[in-house]
């Protein structure tokens, strides 16, 4: 199939309906249902289950718990050198570099406004305004939790609804605004060197998101705009460097935004590289 009719077959396609078929068949409990899904998905996708803290896949109650599955605690060392920037997750760059004016660019050739992407919120937008970006796409045989790339307290969550467009590098480089018109959660962290904002994005067949600290976001029941508020707390949600703070049930998109002239990524990465949770992105300055 060529690349323009997968993506006008997705404008069709009941993107929602979809997902919610997905969530449903991903927690069946009926063993040879999840037997089947688990054992084909890692013939079909190589997946290295030596890696994980339960290698043995029949050990696995649904797909979903095999799919969010734990790593081995000694498989993804965390560089914890106090001036670096982690990795997030497993997965490859689809772009990085900073916001100029007011943009962020998605492909060769597309650029999006960082004022969409943070749900039309001009206060975060100016926060990140000339800022560092960067955009890691999850491949469906990664793993797939969310960890954090630097110590932070989080001020605020915002959960911002939309279409489940596919993110691999087809729809990518073919549907403008994808990020700011998928589905996301906004999670915004107060760190020592300022806002850090975790972008996670939903996809086609991505019918939930969660963080840590609420469960799980999405699917939402009220598809509307929606924010809450941490600062306030008296015992703050507040969670180091390389700790969980949320994962797909399915595989999508982490974007992370820093403020302007605090980090510089490392010269040698460029789209397409290969990146894995706790190794350094980057080097906070400033």
């Amino acid at each position: 199939m060529s690349a323009p009719l997968k993506v006008k077959l997705q404008y069709l396609l009941p993107q929602h309906a979809l997902s919610a078929l997905a969530y449903r068949i991903t927690r069946s409990e009926l063993a040879p249902l999840k037997n089947v899904l688990i054992r084909s998905f890692i013939r079909l996708f190589h997946v290295d289950m030596s890696s994980a803290e339960e290698p043995d896949a029949g050990q696995y109650p649904d797909f979903n718990s095999f799919f969010t599955r734990a790593l081995d605690s000694n498989v993804r060392p965390v560089d914890a050198r106090p001036d670096t920037v982690v990795c997030p997750v497993d997965g490859r760059i689809s772009q990085l570099g900073h916001i100029r004016s007011g943009h962020l660019l998605q492909a060769k050739g597309i650029k999006y406004t960082a004022l969409e992407l943070l749900g039309n919120d001009p206060d975060a937008a100016l926060r990140f305004s000339k800022g560092a970006f960067i955009t890691l796409y999850l491949a469906p045989a990664d793993y797939h939790r969310v960890h954090m790339s630097l110590s932070g307290t989080l001020e605020k969550m915002t959960y911002v609804p939309g279409r489940l467009f596919s993110v691999n590098p087809v729809t990518t480089e073919n549907i403008d605004q994808l990020f700011a018109r998928n589905e996301r959660i906004i999670s915004l962290f107060n760190t020592s060197h300022g806002p850090m904002a975790v972008i996670t994005v939903g996809a086609m067949l991505v019918g939930s998101m969660e963080t840590v600290w609420a469960g799980p976001i999405t699917p939402a029941q009220d598809r509307s705009q929606a924010t809450w508020t941490y600062d306030h707390l008296k015992d703050p949600v507040s969670l180091e460097k390389g700790a969980e703070m949320g994962r797909f049930n399915m595989g999508s998109t982490v974007i992370l935004l820093f403020e302007k002239e605090r980090v510089q990524w490392l010269e040698n990465l460029k789209p397409g590289d290969r990146v894995k949770l706790g190794q350094k992105l980057g080097t906070l300055v400033g």
